[in-house]
């Protein structure tokens, strides 16, 4: 089986993304149904951390064993990688002693360098640029309440990081629509995002137009991690990009909420929002475990 790495939501086709979304839907309700599958048997998935992480490791390790595998942690404190061992060696060893690589690192090209260099698959549990898993989760939920995305509108509120830059991505992929809305100076990067063209997507000054008939509102912390340091400035510039009830009603009345969490109810968005009706922030969250389940199973044993 050809080698196959996802570094970015582009890296598979549009062919493989929907196929990852029917796997995981099985996959879904064999684990709700208390059903064994272990096609995974004997294979071995490292996790290399180098941001910290909830969601991202009890997805992968769990959604590991449930397959019949199994996951080994490292953080980059903990081992040679911390140690200034080139990334390039690292991966040559790791691939050469597991099936499967996630990494969740800074900067895009540590996760490229490793690719590279490596053996076997390796996973983007996120980096500065990119965060593809969450976006798979994310696009999978929509489907689930409210059937394809084709042609819809997704309104992205806030900063425009990793996560904004996969949805882009998935935009132009899926045939979809974004508007997004940043404060100045925090608008899309579009050769950071990878876009190719403007044609999915549109940028807003005021918040309230980006989510005027959206079905899908979306946002993230206003600072991600790596720019603590300028926490209190972003949380003055920010104040008029929180997603609120005024927000939602600007929505299509059977718009949903997502955030990848963890969420700072106060700040991007009220509590009212994300404990309210429109939310599906817990089946979002659940999600990573199934799509996640699905994308192992593609790399490493391909269509079942």
């Amino acid at each position: 089986m050809k080698l196959k790495h996802f570094l970015q939501f582009n890296d598979l086709s549009k062919d493989d993304i929907y196929y990852l979304f029917q796997r995981a839907k099985w996959l879904k309700d064999q684990f709700k149904n208390y059903k064994k599958y272990w096609p995974l048997e004997d294979r071995t998935l490292v996790m290399i951390f180098e941001k910290a992480s909830t969601r991202t490791r009890l997805s992968f390790e769990s959604g590991m064993q449930q397959l019949g595998g199994s996951a080994i942690y490292l953080n980059t404190k903990d081992s040679q990688l911390g140690r200034g061992e080139p990334v390039e060696d690292a991966a040559q060893v790791i691939s050469r002693m597991s099936d499967v690589v996630m990494i969740r690192t800074f900067e895009q090209e540590i996760i490229e360098r490793f690719a590279e260099n490596s053996r076997v698959p390796v996973i983007n549990g996120l980096t500065n640029e990119y965060h593809p898993c969450q976006i798979l989760a994310d696009i999978y939920t929509y489907i689930e309440h409210r059937g394809s995305i084709e042609g819809k509108t997704v309104a992205w509120i806030g900063d425009s990081n990793n996560v904004c830059n996969t949805w882009l991505q998935a935009a132009e992929l899926l045939n979809f629509n974004m508007h997004v809305s940043t404060p100045k100076g925090y608008e899309v990067e579009v050769e950071r995002a990878g876009l190719y063209d403007d044609s999915h997507f549109e940028q807003f000054e005021n918040p309230m137009d980006a989510a005027k008939g959206a079905h899908l509102v979306t946002t993230d912390v206003w600072t991600s991690m790596g720019y603590e340091s300028e926490l209190k400035e972003r949380k003055s510039i920010f104040a008029d990009w929180q997603v609120d009830k005024e927000m939602m009603n600007e929505a299509d009345k059977d718009a949903v909420f997502m955030h990848c969490l963890p969420a700072h109810r106060g700040e991007e968005v009220t509590a009212e929002v994300i404990d309210g009706p429109q939310s599906v922030v817990w089946d979002e969250a659940e999600n990573r475990l199934h799509v996640q389940k699905a994308l192992l199973e593609l790399l490493l044993i391909g269509r079942v």
